[in-house]
């Protein structure tokens, strides 16, 4: 049954189900039986998948299961010094093996004797430097650790360890070339670990391995080079089979390239294969024993060759019964479960699959199996391999970790289901208990605590009722539905048992906070007649001074105001305390929310000036009657009261009568200077560097901020505050020499600074304030080449920060975040020049200015400065001079994305490789099909960063691709 939550004395359904009644002693803990994890009687030890390491563990329990590789690696001598000077490993110390073939005895010693149910492979695969992350080739793997076996064997002085990889899976075979014309033999003779077999077109394993010797013509532009004709003739070339080794392996070509897609992919189709396989008719010589018999199938689950599961069916050569080995589970497979080669896909490809062949007695086929492994039959008996005796002893070892964990284990479930009796006895007395009698004393608890009280999981916390208090220190009744009323009896046992408080019995309940609910509830119900009587008052005009002034903004929305007011009153129990059994609200986020709900303006307030008297704006206030005002003051009795014979604040007045001097003071100001200084008001009269004038030899310079700041002035003196200062100290570095070159002035800086007439320079210095002198002169000799004319500074360039400067901008392009650069495609090889898309200057204009204009005042202080592009810039400072340079001279120009072209938001830090891998996704072109350009320079090195290969923000890199290719945005499965 539900419990009612708003009945303080309902005390069903709050979590005592679980306690009434017989419980199963396995309910009282979540450990799991350490027992499930001991191994089985006579059952094989599994192997724990790391991740994506299925295909490792298939081939360490199909050459565990090799009794002869088995031996050959038990015999390998151990580089650990305390055993080879047999004092025996220290028990204090781990081992750790120092080699693969350690490794690999190790482990096959786990695999042999220990009591887990499975094993971790982790040190083995960490030591062959494996990604437990990545699915590798399983076929490729076992290639190359073969290869990685013998040559670690190939040191070791014991002939029988040293060949074991040669005598259980090398075998020869030959390259055989027969000229057509002479009938000459050339032969070419090879080692092989296994033959690899293509299976398109074939049903049957005996074919696969037939078209693998078959002959092969070499005629036309494939002929072969005869020694004894001396040139070229027609030639047949085929494999003879010399010699097999004891364990044939069989790779079946599952995996083959997709010339359409350029990728590789799984090839589903059925091969039949037996559990005998004769050899004989594929040899050249035909005397000797080539019977095999088959004793692993390893299997690939799924349809893809980027994922899918890897595991094993395989033969115990002590017993001849099969298993099948999927990493921790091993299963063995008797009677309809032995099915060689079978195994259900993880995802089918298609509604219509291929039907299964019908296979007879001593038959399989398979449409998963990618390597068959085939042993020589023979009459001996089957090897016993014994643990050699410091094996047995870290397997011991071993052995002993896991039998204090399943010990610890069960100690644990032990006291777990003792605590839970403990539990079941105090919740099965208490509940009968827990309901108050009919007059009796009681106590009031939280529910959520008595539910955490009966949950299982979780042991109780003390009890806090503090959440549940009103202002007054009591029990608020807004609190009640989340309450429970319970006896005096169990709620001493609580509070003595698990402590907190406040105890809340029947002296907490508030009358207080019952008559101010009351109250509320009586305003809510009468305000929409108090509504229609205020509506009605406020029609009648008030003759003499009985009437008080009320903002007309407050008028319009006084109920919506008293509702909402009303609606917070009544809402305050759930704001309260923001605190219940630890669950505690976000102090910041509400206190960030009466900050706000201060900052709204309450009723009447309208019409309080800065001061705290009435405002002076009669626009904003009307009269309202004294019975009219009574009624909204029941609603707001906070609310500030004018009669209506109260006078206008005195400071307002005298502030709005020195605003209007102050106003028309700026226009007469502005006016004047505009006069005054036509020439810095118009960019046209202005001289330019590049083209020097012939009247002058001197000019004179100011910031170019300082020229934006006072020509907003003088088009909105009302608006903007006047210019007083030049603040040429924004263009000298702390030494008070000049940041710019006469070079720089004329190209990227020239939007930092203005040039100044002499005339008007003088009228510059009567009118505001100059803190530093900038002038440049032109010096030229009488007759002299126009081109041996000189520039001289005043103040002089400071070399060192001026180097700075620019070495601090070359860091910044080095170091940026989250910046956009431009990728452009290149299509059919044609050229795009680096103009293709035009960089467009973005100018000032007079409507950009008003725009400024109308920003927040604070943006308007003349030490915050305005690009012509509308960034912001920090403030102008001796300390900051680099940062204002480093913002000022950022280029003002923007490019514009033209077709076929996407937008980038990269980093200076990320590698070209992560680029690439953006890219396909924006353009579908794989990483390996992507060759990259930045002004003509080809990005090559993946490893390299965006920043150390010269992309800045803003930058286009040209992108061209090899060959179109499908669709690689839908290739995140092939990623993985």
């Amino acid at each position: 049954r539900r419990n009612c939550r708003g009945n303080p004395n309902c005390l069903v359904g709050i979590g005592e189900h679980v306690w009434l009644g017989e419980i199963d002693e396995n309910s009282f803990h979540n450990i799991d039986d350490p027992n499930c994890e001991r191994r089985k009687k006579n059952a094989f030890v599994g192997l724990t998948n790391l991740g994506a390491t299925c295909y490792v563990n298939t081939f360490l329990q199909m050459w565990f299961l090799n009794l002869e590789l088995r031996q050959a690696l038990y015999l390998c001598p151990s580089t650990c010094s305390e055993y080879a000077a047999g004092e025996g490993i220290p028990k204090d110390k781990d081992y750790e093996p120092q080699t693969i073939c350690e490794h690999l005895q190790y482990l096959f010693a786990l695999l042999q004797n220990s009591k887990r149910r499975y094993i971790d492979p982790s040190g083995f695969v960490k030591a062959l430097g494996l990604d437990t992350g990545q699915q590798q080739d399983a076929q490729e793997f076992s290639k190359l650790f073969m290869s990685l076996l013998e040559d670690t064997l190939s040191k070791q002085k014991n002939p029988d360890v040293r060949n074991i990889v040669q005598k259980q899976f090398c075998g020869e075979y030959a390259y055989v070339t027969v000229c057509n014309q002479c009938g000459r033999e050339s032969k070419l003779v090879s080692k092989f670990y296994e033959l690899e077999l293509n299976i398109q077109g074939h049903k049957q394993l005996t074919d696969c391995v037939t078209e693998f010797l078959k002959e092969e013509k070499l005629e036309g532009d494939n002929r072969y080079f005869c020694e004894t004709c001396q040139s070229k003739q027609n030639a047949t070339r085929k494999i003879r089979l010399l010699s097999l080794p004891c364990t044939l392996n069989l790779q079946l070509m599952r995996f083959v390239f997709d010339r359409q897609t350029g990728h590789k992919k799984k090839l589903n189709t059925y091969i039949g294969f037996s559990e005998l396989l004769d050899m004989e008719p594929f040899m050249e010589q035909k005397n000797g024993v080539y019977v095999y018999e088959l004793s692993a199938v390893l299997i690939h689950r799924g349809v893809s060759a980027y994922s899918g599961h890897y595991i094993a069916h395989v033969k115990d050569p002590q017993t001849g019964e099969w298993y099948k080995f999927n990493d921790e589970d091993i299963e063995k497979m008797e009677g309809k479960k032995l099915q060689l080669g079978i195994e259900e896909d993880l995802a089918e490809p298609s509604k219509s699959q291929t039907r299964k062949p019908k296979c007879g007695k001593g038959t399989h086929c398979s449409r998963n199996a990618y390597m068959l492994v085939y042993r020589l039959q023979t009459r001996e008996k089957s090897l016993t391999v014994e643990v050699p005796a410091f094996l047995q002893e870290l397997v011991e070892r071993d052995n002993c970790k896991f039998e204090e964990w399943c010990n610890e284990m069960a100690e644990m479930r032990k006291q777990s289901v003792a605590r839970g009796k403990i539990k079941h006895e105090e919740v099965k007395e208490l509940y009968k208990r827990l309901p108050a009698e009919a007059g009796s004393p009681y106590d009031f608890i939280s529910l959520e605590w008595l539910q955490k009280w009966l949950d299982e999981s979780t042991p109780p916390k003390p009890i806090d009722n503090t959440a549940c208090l009103c202002s007054h220190g009591k029990l608020h009744p807004d609190k009640i539905s989340i309450m429970k009323r319970i006896s005096e009896y169990v709620a001493d046992f609580f509070y003595r048992r698990y402590g907190g408080g406040p105890r809340l019995n029947v002296k907490a309940l508030c009358k207080d906070c019952v008559v101010e609910r009351c109250r509320i509830l009586r305003l809510k119900n009468q305000l929409n007649e108090d509504y229609k009587t205020v509506t009605n008052l406020l029609k009648i005009t008030v003759k003499g001074n009985d009437g008080f002034w009320v903002g007309k903004a407050s008028l319009r929305s006084w109920r919506q105001l008293a509702l909402e007011q009303l609606n917070e009153q009544d809402e305050d129990a759930e704001h309260s305390n923001g605190k219940m059994n630890g669950n505690a609200q976000n102090k910041d986020e509400s206190n960030e929310e009466k900050r706000e709900e201060e900052e709204e303006l309450n009723f009447n307030e309208d019409i309080v000036c800065p001061h705290g008297d009435l405002c002076i704006s009669e626009n904003e206030r009307r009269v309202v009657s004294k019975e009219a005002w009574e009624k909204l003051k029941q609603y707001f009795p906070k609310a500030p009261e004018f009669p209506n014979n109260k006078e206008c604040c005195s400071q307002c007045k005298i502030l709005e009568r020195e605003g209007e001097e102050n106003e028309a003071l700026h226009k007469m100001m502005a006016s004047e200077q505009k006069t005054s200084l036509q020439n810095l008001f118009h960019d046209k009269c202005r001289p330019c560097l590049g083209s020097w004038p012939q009247e002058t030899d001197e000019l004179y310079i100011v910031s170019q901020f300082f020229v934006e700041e006072w020509r907003k002035f003088v088009r909105r003196p009302t608006r903007c505050s006047p210019v007083s200062s030049v603040g040429n100290s924004a263009l000298l570095c702390p030494h008070g020499g000049l940041m710019f070159t006469y070079a720089s002035m004329t190209k990227e800086d020239s939007k930092l600074i203005a040039l100044i007439w002499p005339s008007e320079w003088e009228r510059i210095q009567k009118l505001f304030v100059v803190d530093h002198v900038i002038k440049i002169t032109r010096t030229q000799a009488a007759g002299a080449d126009p081109e041996s004319t000189l520039y001289v500074s005043e103040p002089q360039l400071c070399p060192e920060c001026r180097e700075g400067l620019l070495c601090q901008q070359q860091r910044d392009l080095r170091e940026y975040t989250q910046a956009t650069i431009y990728i452009h495609k290149v299509v059919d090889n044609k050229k795009v020049m680096k103009d293709a898309a035009p960089e467009l200057n973005v100018s000032s204009s007079e409507a950009e200015e008003e725009r400024e204009e109308n920003k927040p005042e604070g943006e308007q202080d003349p030490d915050f400065n305005q690009t012509n592009g509308g960034a912001k810039r920090q403030k102008i400072s001796h300390q900051s001079y680099i940062t204002y340079q480093k913002q000022g001279i950022r280029r003002s120009t923007r490019h514009r994305k033209v077709r076929g072209e996407k937008a980038l938001l990269v980093s200076a830090n990320q590698t070209l490789k992560e680029l690439k891998i953006q890219i396909m996704h924006a353009f579908s072109v794989a990483p390996f099909d992507q060759n990259l350009s930045i002004d003509g320079k080809m990005l090559s090195d993946d490893t390299a960063t965006l920043g150390s290969l010269g992309v800045i923000p803003e930058s286009v890199i040209l992108l061209k691709a090899d060959e179109p290719i499908a669709d690689y945005a839908a290739m995140d499965d092939v990623m993985q």
